[in-house]
């Protein structure tokens, strides 16, 4: 039987399923359809969009200096963020299928389609590309460190925690050292939600 938390835990799965579908209704909103992953405008969206574009003299002109100075130091980040990336798809490419664990999609992950806004100039498009890659890719480590934990340590904070991850419902409540050595095994392979 499913306990109070475990409940609750589902309801904000729930809504986070709900809101996704709410967003994606955007797309008739603002006149794109997805296929192939490729986002597509109609014509005349793209006609209007190209109007609101900021010319890229201008843009870096109108740019406040503390910007300017600061985006080489934002930039600098790419370079651990890549050793990240690499250090831990190879661990996730090895152990993973070692473990049974399933492994992650980057492609739920890691993002790329907001260069097809016209109303982003070169530089937009660079800055968000470069914010979709670090953000979607702490989304995907955070979902292998997810998986891992699950297989490797899954019990429940006794402290709250800011943000809960997609597998902690499964975890053992803690303190619970009974249920941990009788459940330990199950809790460890259950995937099943995954397939």
């Amino acid at each position: 039987m499913a306990t109070q938390l475990e409940i609750l835990l589902d309801k904000i799965k729930d809504l986070e399923n709900e809101l996704v579908e709410e967003l994606q209704k955007q797309q008739e909103e603002f006149s794109y359809e997805i296929r192939k992953r490729r986002v597509y405008f109609e014509k005349n969206v793209i006609i209007r969009h190209k109007e609101y574009a900021k010319r890229l003299l201008s843009y870096i002109s109108d740019a406040p200096l503390k910007h300017i100075l600061s985006a080489p130091l934002i930039w600098s980040c790419i370079i651990p963020v890549i050793l990240l990336d690499v250090t831990v798809s190879i661990y996730h490419w090895v152990c993973f299928p070692l473990y049974g664990i399933p492994k992650v999609k980057r492609q739920d992950y890691i993002v790329f389609d907001r260069q097809y806004l016209n109303y982003l100039n070169m530089v937009e498009k660079i800055n968000c590309a470069y914010c979709s890659y670090v953000n979607g890719l702490f989304a995907y480590l955070q979902e292998i460190a997810a998986r891992t934990e699950q297989f490797w340590c899954p019990i429940k904070h006794a402290r709250r925690i800011k943000s809960l991850h997609s597998r902690y419902q499964k975890f053992i409540s803690y303190g619970s050292a009974e249920k941990y050595r009788a459940e330990i095994e199950a809790v460890r392979h259950d995937f099943k939600d995954l397939q």
